[in-house]
């Protein structure tokens, strides 16, 4: 819990917004560490309205700026999280993350992965290494503190990351005919 609250401070001491399944464990302690470290933090909720969210899915509302009601359940709300981010972190995390870690890199993500920090980052790179040749564009970096995590993505991000194309419009030429 640490980990991920000292990685919610991080990422708002860098002026980021901080986007999360808006569940709690880990995403909520990410969340309280940016809200409380002065940073915008929203909350993509499965559900269609905060009294679902609070009563049905169990879910926190105290530590987010913003939150978006989606309504598509919690596979739906994966796809959100993630299209509408520009790096991806993975902390701790099971089957719900590991699917948002598949998004991600399927979607030629900038991925961190705070690395020691349980559940499924141990088993990443052994994963990765299942996808075989699949060159989709993504980027893994690893590091155990989450300051120099962020610091790390942040430079690949800018230096990098954001002046390639995306993973579906590379190689876009017409086929020879």
């Amino acid at each position: 819990k640490a980990q991920a609250y000292a990685l919610g401070q991080a990422i708002a001491e860098r002026g980021f917004i901080l986007i999360t399944g808006a569940c709690p464990g880990l995403p909520y302690e990410c969340a309280r560490g940016a809200r409380e470290g002065g940073g915008l933090s929203v909350g993509i909720s499965p559900t269609l309205s905060l009294d679902e969210h609070v009563h049905k899915y169990l879910s926190p509302s105290d530590a987010f700026d913003v939150l978006i009601y989606t309504g598509s359940g919690l596979m739906g709300r994966e796809v959100t999280n993630i299209r509408s981010s520009d790096m991806v972190v993975i902390v701790g995390g099971r089957s719900g993350t590991l699917g948002e870690f598949a998004i991600a890199y399927d979607e030629g993500k900038l991925i961190g992965v705070l690395a020691g920090s349980g559940g499924i980052t141990g088993h990443l790179p052994e994963i990765v290494k299942g996808f075989g040749d699949k060159n989709t564009g993504a980027r893994l970096v690893y590091d155990a503190d989450p300051a120099a995590l962020i610091r790390k993505l942040a430079d690949i991000y800018i230096a990098h990351h954001y002046k390639r194309p995306s993973c579906f419009c590379q190689d876009m030429s017409p086929a020879d005919g």
